[in-house]
This record gives C-alpha cells, sequence and structure tokens, in this order.
C-alpha cells in the first residue's frame, strides 16, 4: 500500500470538524494519472494529493472520479504539511502563508471549478436542506451576520461518486467572495471555518486551521 498523510483542513476552533484530505508525499510511486485515479477512489476522500516536487510545491489534485487542475482544500493542507512559499497547480502558482493559526493560499477565483452559489434567506434554511439528487454541483449559502461578513454554507458536490457533501471548500468560497466583494468568515458543514478576502488582480486569499490525523 503506498503510504499516505491524512489530514483535516479548514478545522473550527480547538481542531474539530474539517475536510479530509489524503497527501501522498512520493508521488513517484504512482506516476500515471490512471494510477493516482484509482489510488484517489480508493482512499475516498473528496480530494487526494499527490505531491511531484516537494521542494517547489509541484502537486497534482485528484477527486475519487476526476482530476482537478486547482483546489481550495487541497492547497491549503499541502501548504501547511510541506511549508512552502508556493504551491504549482496546473491553473498557475499559489501563493502559500502560515500566520501560526491560519494556513492561507492566494489564488485566481476563476482557477475554480464551475461551481451553482444559490443564497437562502435564513442560516436554517441551510441547516434544513436535504441532500440534492446528483447532477449539479451547488455551494448552498446565506447571511448569518452580514454586517459581520458572516456566512453559512453547505457543499453538495452532485458528482456521485459517494461524496454526496463536502465538508469544507476552498473554491467555492474563492467564488463567493469574489462574487461578493468582501471578506468573509464562513462556517460551513458540521462546523469547518474558512476565512477568505479579496485582493488585488482578480486574486483572493483563503485560509484554514489544519490538523494531521495521520502522517
Amino acid at each position: 500500500m503506498t503510504d499516505y498523510d491524512v489530514l483535516r483542513v479548514f478545522c473550527a476552533p480547538g481542531g474539530a470538524h474539517g475536510n479530509e484530505l489524503g497527501v501522498v508525499r512520493e508521488g513517484s510511486l504512482l506516476p500515471s494519472r490512471e494510477e493516482r485515479q484509482e489510488f484517489a477512489a480508493k482512499l475516498g476522500f473528496s480530494e487526494t494529493v499527490f505531491v511531484d516536487d516537494p521542494e517547489r510545491g509541484v502537486i497534482d489534485i485528484y477527486t475519487p472520479t476526476l482530476r482537478l487542475p486547482f483546489a481550495g482544500h487541497p492547497c491549503v493542507g499541502t501548504g501547511w504539511l510541506l511549508d512552502v512559499p508556493e504551491l504549482v497547480t496546473p491553473a498557475g502558482p499559489v501563493g502559500v502563508r502560515d500566520d501560526g493559526e491560519f494556513t492561507w493560499i492566494e489564488a485566481h477565483a476563476d482557477w475554480a471549478p464551475p461551481r451553482t452559489l444559490r443564497q437562502y434567506a435564513s442560516a436554517a434554511e441551510v441547516d434544513a436542506l436535504d441532500v440534492p439528487p446528483p447532477g449539479e454541483w451547488v455551494y448552498a449559502w446565506a447571511w448569518a451576520d452580514e454586517a459581520a461578513g458572516r456566512i453559512r454554507a453547505r457543499a453538495f458536490p452532485g458528482r456521485d461518486d459517494g461524496i454526496r457533501e463536502d465538508e469544507a471548500t476552498g473554491a467555492a468560497a474563492l467564488l463567493l467572495t469574489a462574487r461578493l466583494g468582501r471578506a468573509l468568515n464562513i462556517t460551513q458543514g458540521r462546523g469547518s471555518q474558512l476565512l477568505t478576502a479579496p485582493q488585488p488582480y482578480g486574486l483572493v486569499e483563503v485560509g484554514g486551521r489544519v490538523r494531521l490525523m495521520r502522517g
């Protein structure tokens, strides 16, 4: 069995919740896309990262069924794990910084895969949602406190790959931040926390806490 780390990304204060992430530090052990896709499907996490160059931060990202040019929680988690100032993804270079509590990435929102951002009238409505049928990637959100920039969100990938609800989704948070044009404090899923802020030149920063579960 190929060795891999398991992280939780975008944890709540105190370290609970967060979205699980598999990271294969020795990507050369599974060099082909077919091998990587098969391994990502076997692990069953919403995303698995294969590190091709740990010093330069070159990474390759897979869901259980497809390869992604960019994704948020894999970049935050792998940036924390490798402790590098930049990650190199197929979409482009992703800046990384760590402030001691949160690990932050900076990326272009248009690198994020397409998402339907669906606003609801209240956080309670978002909480009450049933998982929709497969077919559409839906990011359901509502203001919890608009003046404070606090958002309640849930994410439904709709890929029919076993991930019915995504616990914490950095790419969707980037898209929502770009649309709203302001910093956000997002509570997603069971209680994960994502912080975001628009940056110059079309960039958006997203940050969260990372915990190592297996390494």
